[in-house]
């Protein structure tokens, strides 16, 4: 599993910096996750085929987090583009996007589907048989969701030297594989577990943007691998941060330490801080497993 930080700033793009876009890699899929300004330039940046993204997860409808949306579903009709494309986001994303294709004359020559959200509870809003993913309901000015992206539980797989231990026959190797008991010749049961390896254990994301402190996400991501949470302001901007509904990094430490999540990832910064360091340096006065969101930085699991 492997997180690429696009973008991480709050409101507004920098000269070297842009407001909040990722891409999650995860069993064969490239999840595109916030949309904002400047997301196919850190897209092409970062050596990422713009063909591999089928399915886009917007949080909320504030321009930081989708303003770049129109562009890019432009972009794939001019590469293009004959695969369908699935958009996740709440209710208005659909008249948002197709307004502009409308105006402009240029619609999508391929399949481009609108998968909107109104639930105030955690809802299951993609499923296969590798990955499923999930809204975490957040806290904020307008409608927002945060996602939870889980594998799902992967398959045994054949152990072949307690097979030769058993003196199992290969003919038996699929039935095996399929999670089958194997009966030896004497009548004997051999237990799948004793044949097999275990898979390894599922790994979760859990992305948490835009929210103030919000307690009652923490049974929704407990154990998540890497915990990405907001962390616009300071302490000393507590009062503000309140105010506008966003977290401090102290805040986004206290989730994540009682979420027990393997790391944290700060970011959605306020441009009013001139270093990265102090929010690093709050957080880890609650929860020491504290990373900082970059452009362009990758996290892997």
């Amino acid at each position: 599993m492997k997180l690429t930080i696009l973008g991480c700033y709050s409101a507004t793009p920098r000269t070297l910096n842009n407001p909040t876009a990722q891409v999650l890699e995860i069993k064969n899929h490239l999840f595109l996750i916030d949309c904002g300004e400047g997301t196919q330039v850190q897209l092409r940046k970062s050596k990422l085929k713009f063909s591999r993204i089928k399915h886009i997860f917007i949080s909320h409808l504030h321009g930081d987090h989708f303003f770049g949306l129109p562009g890019l579903v432009s972009t794939f009709r001019l590469l293009g583009r004959e695969k369908e494309l699935h958009i996740y986001g709440p209710k208005g994303i659909k008249e948002a996007i197709t307004l502009l294709l409308k105006l402009g004359d240029s619609w999508t020559n391929y399949p481009l589907y609108f998968h909107e959200l109104e639930g105030r509870e955690p809802q299951i809003v993609y499923e296969d048989e590798k990955v499923k993913v999930s809204t975490i309901p957040l806290d904020h000015r307008i409608y927002t969701n945060g996602f939870l992206f889980q594998e799902k539980q992967g398959a045994r797989t054949l152990n072949v030297e307690a097979a030769k231990v058993w003196e199992v026959d290969k003919s038996q190797f699929n039935n095996i594989k399929a999670g089958k008991h194997v009966v030896l010749e004497d009548g004997t049961i051999v237990d799948n577990k004793e044949l097999t390896f275990d898979p390894p254990k599922p790994k979760s994301y859990a992305f948490c943007s835009d929210t103030m402190y919000k307690e009652d996400i923490v049974p929704i991501i407990k154990k998540a691998d890497l915990l990405y949470h907001e962390s616009t302001f300071l302490e000393s901007e507590q009062e503000l941060a309140v105010k506008t509904k966003h977290s401090t990094a102290k805040e986004a430490a206290e989730i994540a330490k009682q979420a027990q999540v393997g790391k944290l990832i700060l970011g959605h910064y306020s441009t009013r801080y001139k270093s990265l360091e102090v929010f690093k340096k709050e957080a880890q006065t609650v929860f020491t497993a504290v990373d900082l969101a970059e452009d362009g930085k990758s996290f892997v699991v």
